[in-house]
């Protein structure tokens, strides 16, 4: 990895990630159009084009999730229930209630927590299986109390969703399965189809064709967020393992190409032993390739004075995860203020996240933990308010009301509250 010394760079430059020009706006619009006019038809055609997959049905039947259940290695099992275990105790403390607040003359309002009711999951599949994302994203809308929780997933060439996937999705408590990805299964649950359901909101990481469409669908739907390619930044002193943050590092470079891995650092020793042991894992890895072009283009180790400055940078970066591999890492957690998941100290691997710790790993990317959040609880309820007044409570306040609305040149308004504060008085 290339070793930056951040009082020599230029930090107009320091965190450009190199990005593919994509192009897939136009291609994605004509997928939606064509998905909201031919509905089920749309479906199969485009499984067979982009998933090589001849279905007969795009529902996944009870017995098929039964059986996908079934065939999961015992190994595998007892690891799915622990994350689900930890997954549904952390998510848990995310419920909250509305409120009621009472006045004179017998005035209240408040505000009432509702679960959205039709709710979407995208899961990337096809060649890959991620039963994390499956519980990330659906236990959370099951403890919010969601009423249909309908998940979509490309098949294979098969035409089948992988076990794993299904799996999660009985342990999870899914509603619905259908066989369909990418663009065209966000503009089915965005529109609806024959077989279909249109929901209220889709929610799910997925490629650039799956960010495009829920980009394009936002409004008539709502979506959580728009993923970009995955990050991590390191926060380390002398006291780091190099073997570790390497292993880290490259956790994220894996996914793909696009994805970033960066190490901050007030150690220059530490930063040329990572280097050398970020290419001698390198060349062991399955994904050497993947990994390679991500580390090449994306990675970069950055030397400040101190730490202080380090933690700057990283507030600056605003990273999907970062790691404080540090001497004391909960001293400096306060001064953590954009990022979307926090790792704290030399054994917690952002891999625990993705997978078995609790907390989410649907999280805010390219820089957008400046203001956004992970996904959690609150993605799926929805707030509303409530008021009531009694004529007494009204009457005291028209005048006001009526002066406020006059202010603004909407008469309409002010005569609206006289008229009921006439009758108050009456």
């Amino acid at each position: 990895m290339k070793i930056l010394n951040y009082e020599e760079t230029d930090k107009s430059t320091l965190f450009l990630r190199k990005l593919e020009d994509s192009g897939v706006g136009e291609t994605v619009s004509e997928i939606i159009r064509n998905v909201a006019q031919n509905g089920d038809e749309a479906l199969y055609a485009y499984a067979k084009k982009f998933d090589r997959a001849e279905l007969t049905s795009l529902e996944v039947t009870l017995d098929e999730m039964d059986a996908a259940l079934a065939s999961i290695p015992a190994e595998l099992l007892a690891a799915m229930q622990t994350a689900a275990e930890n997954i549904r105790a952390f998510h848990s403390m995310q419920l909250r209630e509305g409120f009621r607040l009472e006045g004179a003359d017998g005035v209240y309002m408040g505000q009432k927590i509702t679960p959205i009711e039709k709710v979407g999951l995208y899961i990337p599949g096809g060649t890959a299986s991620y039963p994390s994302t499956v519980f990330m994203n659906a236990i959370p809308a099951k403890l919010a109390g969601c009423s249909h929780i309908v998940m979509v997933s490309p098949p294979n060439a098969q035409g089948q969703i992988a076990a794993p996937i299904l799996a999660a999705a009985k342990l999870a408590g899914v509603d619905r399965v259908f066989k369909t990805g990418g663009a065209q299964a966000v503009a089915a649950l965005a529109y609806g189809t024959e077989t279909v359901p249109k929901v209220d909101k889709i929610v799910g990481p997925g490629n650039a064709y799956v960010a495009e469409a829920k980009r394009q669908v936002f409004g008539r739907v709502a979506i959580d967020m728009i993923a970009g390619p995955s990050e991590i930044l390191v926060v380390a002193d002398e006291t780091a393992k190099p073997a570790f943050i390497a292993a880290d590092l490259l956790s994220q470079a894996e996914h793909d190409k696009l994805a970033s891995a960066v190490l901050i650092t007030d150690s220059i020793t530490l930063a040329e032993q990572v280097s050398a042991e970020v290419e001698r894992q390198l060349s062991t890895l399955p994904r050497e390739e993947i990994a390679r072009v991500s580390i090449e283009n994306n990675g970069k180790i950055i030397v400040t004075t101190d730490l202080m400055s380090a933690l700057e940078l990283a507030n600056e970066l605003a990273p999907e995860h970062l790691e404080l591999c540090l001497r004391e890492p909960e001293r400096y957690l306060s001064y953590v203020k954009n990022a979307g998941s926090v790792f704290l100290g030399n054994f917690c691997p952002e891999a625990l996240g993705d997978y078995l710790a609790g907390p989410n790993h649907t999280l805010p990317t390219s820089g957008t933990a400046r203001f956004s959040s992970p996904l959690g609880v609150d993605d799926f309820v929805k707030k509303t308010q409530y008021t009531y007044f009694s004529p007494e409570a009204l009457a005291k306040l028209s005048g006001q009301i009526a002066t406020f609305a006059r202010a603004e040149g909407l008469e309409a308004h002010a005569r609206a509250a006289l008229i009921r504060g006439g009758e108050a008085e009456q």
